[in-house]
């Protein structure tokens, strides 16, 4: 495989950690969630330091960890927080090494506010939502802000009707 790294990126519910799982699973490359590296590095959950510290606090130690995951020369699968890419330069950093390909998983506004309402408690930005409509105004608003930086991506692949499975097919099938 001619890439290091494989970044996968994308709003939050767009799937990343569970693509990620399966591609790594396919691929036989260790699977990281920077996500979970944060909460690691804190021993506290992202809502909780997110809460207690506020946004700009977490995004400064996002970055850190950031660097210090894409900086390690071991090859990974790595799944981004959905603002990860829009802060700092992250994105530039993503896209002048060769050694990685970001994918962008573009998920619609529908079923991005149908996944997130479900789970939206355990989401920091936006679990003071109260309705589905607030949520899908928030997310369309945070999407037109974020697009001009996932659209930086090597690779998009929009994310509708197919399977899991179908995806991971179509990620491996551009690192071929």
């Amino acid at each position: 495989m001619k890439y290091q790294k494989i970044v996968l990126l994308g709003y939050m519910g767009s799937g990343k950690s569970l693509i990620g799982k399966l591609l790594s699973k396919s691929l036989g490359i260790p699977f990281r969630d920077l996500d979970t590296l944060i909460e690691l590095e804190t021993n506290s959950s992202i809502a909780h330091y997110f809460s207690s510290k506020g946004e700009i606090a977490f995004r400064a130690l996002e970055h850190q960890v950031f660097e210090k995951t894409i900086n390690n020369q071991a090859s990974m699968i790595l799944a981004l927080g959905g603002g990860t890419p829009c802060y700092y330069d992250h994105m530039q950093t993503l896209t002048k090494d060769n050694n990685i390909f970001s994918v962008y998983l573009n998920v619609s506004l529908p079923t991005l506010a149908t996944r997130l309402f479900e789970e939206k408690e355990q989401r920091p930005l936006i679990a003071q939502i109260a309705t589905k409509d607030q949520l899908i105004e928030f997310v369309g608003k945070h999407l037109f802000e974020r697009n001009q930086f996932y659209k930086q991506a090597d690779f998009e692949i929009q994310l509708e009707h197919q399977t899991p499975e179908e995806i991971v097919s179509v990620i491996a099938q551009q690192l071929a």
